[in-house]
């Protein structure tokens, strides 16, 4: 009896322990379904933001250039330090809500990264949009090398603050008095002249009102934000066990057009045409795309970016696959390599869950499905898969065969002719 009395005891210390489950939950770990596929797309290699990779070795040289944005940020607010310390810690419940991962630094360890982390953050934002505002000797702006690094650790799933800890620290007033800014600035436009700017997305301002009334969780979300189309312009469907390839489909009659929409996701397939916007094959895209599906992945009921990844990967098997798309203007390789495109692309899907529902693209896959399986388009890639693979004796042979085949349809369609006139 005794115990069992200890077990019950010692059960129930461990759920009074349990800290209830918060909505504000929006940073996790990525799932090891997706991270044993490439290690490196989430993992930060110059800068910690946030909990979950303070401390790590490799990080720790950037830690002092940390402190001397945060030393910049206070003399450039005038804020004095024991009221930024308070201000994070009056939010330290909330902010740890957010972490799916239990965090076990102290409280005053908690904070410390916080604080920092805020400051430079914002520090960024603002040196990228007003180059006057860097130090002469900042060697973060002054070496290429270290920002390109930098803004893609800033894309990282594991490595993000709650948007609304930047949003409470960022005081509009102050930095504009001390920095002869006439600009009204927000956190929200100057995180989008970043990020548009190093993606490249076109065309957001409609994506941009939309945040702006929306509640942004972190960076991966707001980028994420900039991509989606503002109007649904595919319909959901039931999985296809297969889809055939851009060879099989080109063999096949299909045709390739360079959608012009700035939407990525916009995707069309219309009487034999396949419109796609225009893809930028490169590391950055990788990494984008990757943490915004495990973002997906953990978060979000709406996967546009993964279903874009599977159906793209469906598409894209091989280098011909690729050598097919770059040549009608659809995609644009900087990874030099047709194969390395190809692996990059079917790297992207790995891993990744569809919902039960099935992909936004189940009608277009159906339908690329359908087009295959006509007769009229299978005997067409027969013939031309036919004719590639074979000599030029057997290619004559096989012109023989079939000039042979029409005339006997010809004759006989002529001697039925024949037979209903008389």
């Amino acid at each position: 009896m005794g115990r069992s009395s200890q077990l019950v005891s010692s059960v129930r210390e461990e759920l009074d322990s349990l800290l209830p489950l918060y909505p504000l939950c929006s940073i996790y770990k990525v799932p090891e379904r997706l991270r044993r596929v490439s290690q490196k797309a989430y993992t930060p290699k110059l800068v910690s933001i946030g909990p979950l990779h303070h401390g790590k070795e490799h990080l720790n040289p950037m830690e002092e250039h940390k402190l001397r944005y945060l030393q910049q940020y206070l003399r450039r607010t005038q804020v004095n330090l024991e009221d930024y310390v308070h201000k994070i810690k009056a939010q330290e419940a909330g902010l740890r809500s957010c972490y799916a991962e239990t965090i076990a630094f102290s409280s005053d360890e908690f904070v410390r990264i916080m604080l920092v982390d805020v400051a430079f953050i914002i520090e960024v934002l603002l040196r990228f949009r007003f180059h006057q505002l860097s130090e002469e000797n900042d060697r973060l702006f002054n070496r290429t090398w270290m920002f390109e690094e930098l803004w893609m650790d800033l894309l990282l799933l594991e490595n993000q603050l709650p948007f609304f800890i930047l949003e409470d620290c960022f005081d509009t007033d102050k930095i504009q008095a001390s920095s002869n800014i006439s600009e009204r600035l927000s956190l929200i436009d100057l995180s989008h002249y970043f990020f548009t700017n190093k993606l490249q997305i076109k065309e957001t301002e409609g994506n941009l009102e939309i945040i702006r009334s929306s509640q942004v969780e972190h960076f991966v979300d707001f980028c994420r934000s900039l991509y989606l189309p503002l109007k649904p312009s595919t319909t959901a469907g039931p999985m296809t066990k297969t889809t055939p390839s851009i060879t099989e489909l080109h063999r096949a009659g299909v045709m390739f057009k360079l959608k012009s929409s700035s939407n990525l996701f916009d995707i069309k397939f219309i009487s034999g045409v396949l419109e796609i916007p225009k893809l930028a094959i490169s590391d950055e895209l990788e990494i984008t795309v990757k943490n915004i599906i495990a973002f997906e992945q953990t978060d979000c009921r709406e996967t546009i970016m993964s279903d874009y990844a599977f159906i793209i990967d469906r598409l894209v098997k091989t280098s011909k696959d690729v050598e097919l798309l770059v040549s009608n203007e659809i995609l644009e390789n900087g990874l030099g390599s047709s194969s390395a495109a190809a692996a990059m692309i079917n790297n992207l899907a790995d891993g990744l869950t569809v919902a039960p529902r099935g992909c936004c693209y189940g009608t277009i896959l159906k339908d690329l499905n359908e087009h295959c399986s006509n007769p009229q388009h299978q005997w067409r890639e027969y013939l031309l898969k036919h004719f590639r693979n074979s000599t030029w004796p057997t290619k004559k042979t096989t012109a023989a065969v079939i000039f042979l085949v029409l005339s006997l349809i010809q004759t006989i369609c002529l001697l039925i002719f024949i037979v209903l006139l008389s």
